[in-house]
């Protein structure tokens, strides 16, 4: 919506005035129980702003946080830098997609999906297991033609993980 758009430039200008140099642009929630939408409505939610802040802001980097590789193809259409996916590239058109572009590509670690995650919180080590796992996507990009200069990795946090484990995690964030 036109008034969205608006309201996003005005917010990100005033971001990017206080220091910011990434927007991270999200149109579907993650939180645990939160509503399955398509890729089509996640896109027609922010496609709008993407355009918008690509327009009015052209010097500051964009990042679209999606999982769906319909999202990620229209973002890039439309001049996105980085594609932040917290699946670690589990739609299986998302890597042959991006091998094809130079964004920055983040690899998130999640298990399940967020309406599952909260079922797959049992860790041997907190740390090793996400490194492992995360190792494991890392790879699987990187084989898939990303180069590695490209890659960030988000350990995740909150995402199937209790608080405890949130805390443990971040005290070993030097595993990464």
């Amino acid at each position: 919506h036109a008034g969205n758009a608006e309201h996003a430039v005005a917010a990100s200008r005033q971001s990017v005035e206080q220091g910011a140099r990434i927007l991270d642009i999200g149109g579907e929630s993650t939180r645990p129980g939160s509503a399955v939408i398509t890729p089509r409505e996640e896109w027609q939610r922010i496609g709008e702003t993407v355009s918008a802040l690509r327009e009015h802001l052209p010097d500051t980097i964009l990042s679209v946080d999606t999982r769906h590789s319909f999202v990620m193809e229209q973002a890039l259409e439309a001049g996105v830098h980085i594609i932040n996916d917290i699946s670690a590239l589990d739609d299986p058109d998302a890597l042959p997609l991006l091998a094809q572009h130079t964004c920055g590509v983040v690899l998130m670690h999640m298990r399940g999906t967020p309406q599952t995650m909260g079922a797959y919180t049992d860790y041997q080590d907190i740390g090793y297991d996400t490194v492992r796992e995360l190792g494991e996507r890392l790879k699987y990009a990187v084989e898939g033609g990303i180069k590695p200069g490209r890659i960030i990795i988000d350990p995740g946090f909150g995402f199937a993980k209790t608080t405890e484990q949130n805390m443990q995690l971040l005290a070993r964030v030097a595993l990464f």
